[in-house]
């Protein structure tokens, strides 16, 4: 399916209890034919309400680590590993939590082709669930954050600090680490127009071999 189908039948999805009480499917935004994709875990309230990946504080630090690298929106892709806020309802109220194993595997039934569908080079994994979806199951942030894996949806994957994390871990002393997140977006979009130059002109995959002496 083109990217288009994918959203259409996506944002009518009553695979999971996530749909019971979500305003919006956020399905994701930015640029179909990009060579670099961010994932992350899933929206949060500003998300289900906008419909929109990445608009809360996380988001808008998200876009000023993008800025620095001359980048926006519309150079990238942005979407979540789950397209439905996942939250426990106490006393009315809807508390953020992360995804269920079983949330995240139905959500799976867009994400696979959704990332079929924009064919990126590189796949940026924000903050360390998305990368266990998408990279490895015991994915550790504080030791694999900024590496180059193998990757089935894209030529390779890397992984960030989320930017929520990051603003919890801020201070009047400390970036809370906002100059890694900054630099490994530097570090993906660089890989993605490598490998996108690489293709130009060959109809055949890179090999393993070939890829990697590409981040040497």
């Amino acid at each position: 399916m083109d990217l288009d189908a994918v959203r259409s039948q996506a944002l009518q999805c009553m695979d999971c209890s996530l749909s019971a009480r979500r305003r919006n499917v956020v399905f994701g935004e930015g640029n179909p034919r990009a060579p670099l994709v961010l994932v992350g875990e899933g929206p949060g309230e500003q998300e289900d309400a906008t419909g929109r990946p990445f608009v809360g504080r996380a988001g808008q630090l998200l876009d000023r680590a993008l800025a620095d690298n001359g980048l926006s929106r519309e150079h990238v892709y942005i979407c979540n590993t789950v397209k439905c806020r996942a939250c426990d309802w106490i006393e009315d109220k809807p508390v953020n939590r992360a995804p269920t194993e079983q949330e995240a595997r139905a959500c799976r039934r867009w994400l696979v082709p959704q990332l079929a569908a924009i064919s990126p080079k590189v796949i940026l994994c924000v903050g360390a669930p998305s990368a266990r979806n998408l990279i490895k199951k015991d994915f550790k942030i504080t030791a694999d954050r900024g590496k180059y894996f193998p990757c089935e949806y894209a030529k390779t994957a890397i992984a960030t600090l989320h930017p929520a994390y990051i603003l919890r871990q801020q201070s009047a002393t400390h970036d809370g680490g906002y100059s890694l997140l900054a630099a490994d977006i530097a570090r993906a979009w660089e890989a993605a127009q490598r490998l996108l130059k690489a293709s130009v002109g060959s109809s055949e995959p890179e090999p393993a071999a070939v890829q990697s002496s590409l981040f040497d």
